[in-house]
């Protein structure tokens, strides 16, 4: 019904307002509607270990003094039915004597995987959801792909940012790159690293930029983590993304060889900087191996890991398949011999090219924001 969309619409609204909040958890909205139409009471999940949605949405009715007997409920995603962090929220709607529950998307996680609407259906509420194509249910799982990504695939949704001339240049060739865009996009960009759990980087613009990689142009409730990739543990204790105060920072690199007291140096200089160092397998290349990378980041609650490296770094994501997505931001300028986005090998023949699809693509004050994503990556769940 147009009434159960306009509430959905609501509730999904109200998940925005969990980014950057809630991770590892979804971002879940939730709103409490009388029989006559009301709108009794609204809720967004919270830090992890705090309440959901649903639980923050019966809170808000109860601060009001009104009753939630007979009420429907809208979510925008299944309510768990299992005990966590919390308890599950699936039986607080039976308690609160909720009539109805209209859910935007089922929740793949094992842990709840239709057991939720089945908890639901038991205790006599009658349940909806919606079908997985209505726009509502598809913008519920775009908010929520890096948590979709971490429970089914067991690893977080990469999405790699880039920014570039209309050549495809990312700086000059002495590495100048400041600024290739605007403020606008500079900006926007700020607001995706916000959404991110993770922040990556390699060593490579550690050294060459020293840069912070935090969040600055938009309001966070909490920094995304900083992880670098330092197969050599070369990160100075120094670095800038050391000197910002209750950052986690993940460093990955190669276990030193026995003996190596260099190497054990650096790291105990590193951990001393506050920096939690994870030694992990390396590649033939000698570099660290980017599976165990992104599976470690998973275990540790990363749903979203967003990237903003080198040319060298983008292009073992690319050519490893790990990329999900690529958050690409064109200048309208040209600028010639410079650095480019992916230091790609050449190809034999044009049909051997990956195939992407554009996802979005809109301007961004002077700049075009392209989002891109290799063909069938979001079909996952």
């Amino acid at each position: 019904m147009q009434v159960d969309v306009i509430h959905l619409s609501s509730a999904l609204e109200l998940a925005h307002r969990a980014v950057g909040l809630s991770d590892p958890n979804p971002r879940v909205g939730c709103v409490l509607v009388a029989p006559d139409g009301q709108i009794l009471a609204q809720g967004h999940t919270q830090e992890a270990g705090g309440p959901h949605a649903e639980v923050m949405a019966l809170r808000d009715a109860t601060s009001h003094h009104v009753p939630t007997q007979g009420c429907t409920a809208y979510v925008t995603l299944e309510p768990c039915s299992h005990f966590g962090r919390t308890p599950p929220c699936a039986d607080a709607l039976v308690a609160a004597g909720v009539a109805r529950v209209v859910v935007a998307m089922a929740d793949p996680n094992p842990l709840v995987a239709g057991q939720g609407v089945a908890r639901l259906r038991a205790a006599g509420v009658s349940v909806d959801v919606l079908s997985t194509d209505d726009p509502v249910a598809v913008a519920a799982k775009e908010l929520n792909i890096g948590f979709l990504s971490r429970v089914v695939r067991h690893r977080p949704w990469v999405r790699v940012k880039m920014a570039a001339s209309l050549d495809g240049r990312t700086a000059l060739d002495n590495g100048e790159s400041q600024w290739i865009t605007g403020a606008a996009a500079r900006a926007d960009g700020h607001a995706w690293r916000a959404r991110a759990t993770a922040v990556m980087t390699g060593i490579g613009t550690v050294l060459d930029d020293d840069p912070g990689l935090d969040v600055r142009e938009v309001s966070v409730a909490r920094q995304p983590w900083c992880v670098v990739l330092d197969s050599r543990w070369r990160t100075p204790a120094s670095a800038k993304l050391l000197r910002q105060a209750e950052r986690k920072v993940l460093i990955y690199g190669v276990a030193p060889a026995e003996g190596d007291a260099a190497a054990s140096a650096r790291m105990s200089a590193l951990k001393a900087a506050g920096a939690e160092l994870v030694p992990v397998a390396a590649q033939a290349s000698g570099q660290v191996d980017l599976a165990q990378v992104l599976s470690d980041l998973a275990r540790k609650g990363v749903n979203e890991l967003h990237v903003e490296a080198g040319a060298r770094l983008n292009a073992a994501l690319i050519q490893g398949n790990w990329v999900d997505e690529g958050l690409v931001y064109l200048a309208p300028k040209l600028i010639g011999p410079g650095r480019g986005m992916a230091a790609l090998p050449p190809l034999a023949q044009l049909s051997d090219a990956p195939t992407w699809v554009f996802h979005e693509v809109c301007q961004i004050g002077q700049d075009v924001r392209i989002i891109a994503r290799p063909a069938g990556r979001a079909d996952f769940c």
